[in-house]
This record gives C-alpha cells, structure tokens and sequence, in this order.
C-alpha cells in the first residue's frame, strides 16, 4: 500500500472543516474519543457516528453516515477492519473528499474501492498523531493512540 505524502496530509489537515468520527465514543481514554477530542481542540467539526446515538463531545451523534445531514470533509475510522468496506461506501454515498482509517480499521478492499471512488485515502496512521508530527498542534497525548 502505497504511503501518504507530507503534501497530500498537509492538504487534507488545510482543506477540512467537518470530520465525521465513525466509531466515536463517550469513553476518556479510548482512542474515539481522545482522537476526536484533540482534532476538536484544533478547530475541526467533530460528527459523531455511533448507532447508540446520545451526544459525543458536544455533539448529537448520528446512527450512520447515512444520517449525517451536513457536508462531511473527511471520515475518519475507529472501528474494525469487518466493516471497512460498510463504511467506505458509505463515505463515498455521502461524498466524502478523504477516508482515514485509524491504524488496525482497514482492508485493502475498502480502500481500493474508495480510491477508485474518487477519496484520498490514508491508511495505517493515526489522524491526531499526524497532526501533531507534522507540527500542526501539539499532538494527542500518547497514552491516547494506544
């Protein structure tokens, strides 16, 4: 699988507004929550995706990418590799301009089919740790991406 460049990160981290978080969670500690929370801290619109429904860092969280109902930039992934292919057709059906499978979430299915789609895709890293090393923020605290 080929690597992400340093310009195409740059791009997406200037280019997005709204990132839709599917598998978010109310939980301190658990990467879908501390991810999200830091990506929220630096100014991004954090969509929470979780069919358990209430509210996720403030809020309302929607069943399914189908149910979002406002512009979703990037779609980033905390769930397992089984429902990778779900969700990249439903970050495609939505019109999602970047797909980001959180390190332990992909197939190489569901990325080809994406990229095939049109997205950028970014496998195998974590988004808030690729904020930070590329000295955009502070980065999430460590104990956050394990």
């Amino acid at each position: 699988m080929e690597r992400t460049s340093r310009e195409t990160l740059l791009r997406i981290y200037e280019e997005t507004k709204t990132i839709a978080v599917v598998g978010a969670s109310t939980t301190e500690g658990k990467p879908g929550h501390d991810i999200p929370q830091y990506l929220q801290s630096q100014g991004y619109r954090i969509i929470p995706v979780n069919p358990r429904g209430g509210e996720v860092l403030g809020e309302p969280s929607y069943p399914s990418l189908h149910d979002v109902d406002i512009p979703v930039d990037v779609v980033d992934v905390f769930r397992p590799p089984e429902e990778a292919e779900g969700i990249a057709r439903e970050a495609i059906a939505i019109g999602a301009k970047t797909l980001w499978f959180q390190p332990g979430t992909h197939i190489d299915e569901a990325v080809a089919l994406a990229r095939a789609a049109g997205l950028t895709v970014v496998a195998r890293r974590c988004m808030g740790v690729a904020h930070g090393r590329l000295g955009l923020g502070p980065g999430p605290h460590e104990s956050s991406v394990n």
